[in-house]
């Protein structure tokens, strides 16, 4: 019985956030299981464009560091986040949601051939982040029950709070941007005076991807807020004092960091 509830509940994931966090959380077991270590997943430009380890463009979005209190934390914000966009501002629209990916994921390793990150998963997921705020700005979130501030801002208390941490912050920073770009090419220039829609989703996307119209009178619950994790550490996690502080503050606090008390019209 309760295998078949858990499988239920599974297979109610919406499809594209479950291919995602499942990935991650199987890429993870295979290193935990030592099937594959790290150094064969990381983000290395002259072992993909002259040895070409093609594979190292998707493995490096995989991996978030071995088990422990820092996968348990960014596998939860993702998952939560990608849900929620998913569900919310892209349901009925699987193939943008998809091409979203593919662009954050392009930008991100096209950036990331200018700065020291091995491992890209956590900026896509601050991308997330970014993008659920920008659509969401009159959420009202709370910061370990001192900071109230509204959703627009979370990557940036993020951001800030992994600094005091003595955290990396470029993981931070590259999410946001690339976040950024996408929110304005898909959701601020088009509606300018002028403005037109860049980002367009390729119509083999939408053959793939895309189900029939949904029912037109379905009206989506606003979209949630979980609470927050560690983040900015680059690859090896493995042994970093600051994350293993973090996760530990993370773990104590996350039921109040960035709970949604109110929702504004």
């Amino acid at each position: 019985m309760a295998y078949q509830s858990l499988r239920l509940e599974y297979l109610q994931i919406p499809p594209v956030s479950r291919a995602y966090t499942t990935a991650c959380v199987l890429t993870t077991a295979a290193v935990q299981l030592e099937l594959i270590t790290p150094f064969q997943l990381y983000f290395n430009p002259e072992l993909i464009f002259k040895h070409f380890q093609i594979w190292r463009l998707i493995t490096n979005f995989l991996f978030f560091g071995p088990v422990g209190f820092n996968f348990l934390f960014n596998m939860i914000f993702l998952y939560r986040y990608c849900r929620m966009l998913e569900e919310g501002s892209f349901r009925g629209r699987t193939a943008d949601f998809v091409f979203m990916f593919l662009f954050g994921g392009f930008l991100m390793t096209l950036f990331g051939l200018f700065v020291s990150l091995v491992f890209l998963g956590q900026a896509f997921t601050i991308m997330l982040v970014y993008v659920w705020s920008r659509r969401n700005p009159y959420v009202r979130m709370n910061f370990f029950g001192l900071l109230n501030f509204q959703a627009p801002f979370l990557p940036w208390v993020l951001m800030g709070f992994s600094l005091l941490l003595g955290n990396s912050i470029i993981v931070d920073l590259l999410g946001i941007a690339v976040g950024h770009i996408y929110f304005f090419l898909e959701d601020v220039f088009p509606n300018q005076p002028g403005g037109i829609r860049i980002l367009k989703t390729p119509s083999i996307l939408k053959a793939i991807f895309d189900t029939p119209d949904e029912d037109p009178n379905y009206n989506p619950l606003p979209e949630e807020r979980p609470g927050g994790f560690a983040w900015g550490c680059k690859f090896p996690v493995v042994g970093c004092p600051a994350v293993r502080l973090h996760c530990v503050l993370s773990s104590v606090t996350s039921h109040q960091f960035g709970q949604p008390y109110s929702h504004h019209a």
